[in-house]
């Protein structure tokens, strides 16, 4: 595996990258962001993983949310993946809806047809890209934190749960809290993985805190002007699941923001320095 360069831009002394590569598990070219800051230069980093949600690329986190500033002054890497297989031959939704197919991958490795051979980010996420970053990148991968965006917060806290002791920090911003318990979620999982809701608990963060999984405190904004607040997002359950384990949650409710990039902007550097602070900054 190697990454071809596609773009690089000096910034806040570091360098943001976008790279292509040929993926072996969605069998499609993907591409990633990546921000290297000035303190790599000297030896290898932390990185802070972002995941985005529906209809993103790995554009959006690295252009709309500021985050490069924080990441410079913390001497963090940042890696911003995509958030589907895409190319000729990858299957979309036939509605052509934009909660499923293209640009929607969940973080799953779907296992129903047509969408089996390609749509597979949990296995690329989880294994295939953190290998190929540290590989290629001045990576410390002892020292790693996760987060992400609606869709993408789903992602964060599932896989940091599946995978005890990887991630030093967790956060997330307007997370889909229980997506076995909200249309998008019910939409994209049994679209994936097939009517069996017991297949769909390796995908709820809520159901894998209520099977025993753990973190070791987590923290989440979520904007009380969200229009999916009440019908998608659910930070409610999450609440209640994580004061059930004894998770130490830091449940902030944000007056008056909403689901935007405007909100993430806001407390992107909250977050940061949440995840330095874990990783040893």
């Amino acid at each position: 595996m190697s990454l071809e360069v596609v773009s690089q831009s000096r910034c806040f002394g570091g360098t943001q990258f976008v790279y292509r590569h040929a993926s072996q598990e969605t069998g499609t070219p993907m591409r990633l962001a990546a921000f290297v800051p000035p303190q790599a230069e000297r030896g290898k980093v932390p990185v802070v993983w972002f995941l985005s949600g529906l209809t993103c690329t790995e554009e959006n986190f690295t252009v709309k949310a500021g985050a490069q500033r924080t990441a410079a002054e913390l001497g963090v890497i940042l890696i911003a993946p995509d958030t589907s297989p895409r190319g000729e031959g990858v299957p979309d939704d036939p509605e052509g809806s934009y909660d499923f197919g293209l640009g929607a991958g969940f973080y799953v490795d779907a296992t129903e047809e047509p969408f089996a051979k390609n749509y597979r980010m949990r296995s690329y996420v989880e294994r295939e890209l953190p290998a190929l970053v540290a590989e290629s990148l001045p990576a410390d991968m002892g020292r790693q934190g996760i987060t992400g965006h609606s869709m993408g917060g789903h992602g964060a806290l599932t896989i940091a749960l599946r995978n005890p002791g990887r991630f030093k920090a967790v956060s997330a911003f307007a997370p889909i809290a229980s997506p076995m318990n909200c249309p998008w979620g019910e939409k994209a999982l049994s679209g994936h993985l097939g009517p069996d809701r017991a297949a769909w608990r390796d995908y709820d963060s809520c159901a894998l805190i209520e099977g025993g999984a753990r973190l070791n405190d987590l923290l989440v904004d979520q904007g009380t002007a969200d229009t999916f607040l009440e019908s998608q997002l659910k930070p409610h359950l999450l609440e209640e699941a994580c004061a059930k384990a004894g998770i130490p949650l830091t449940l902030r409710r944000q007056d008056g923001y909403d689901h935007s990039y405007f909100f993430i902007g806001t407390f992107i550097e909250d977050h940061l320095r949440w995840h330095g602070a874990r990783l040893g900054l």
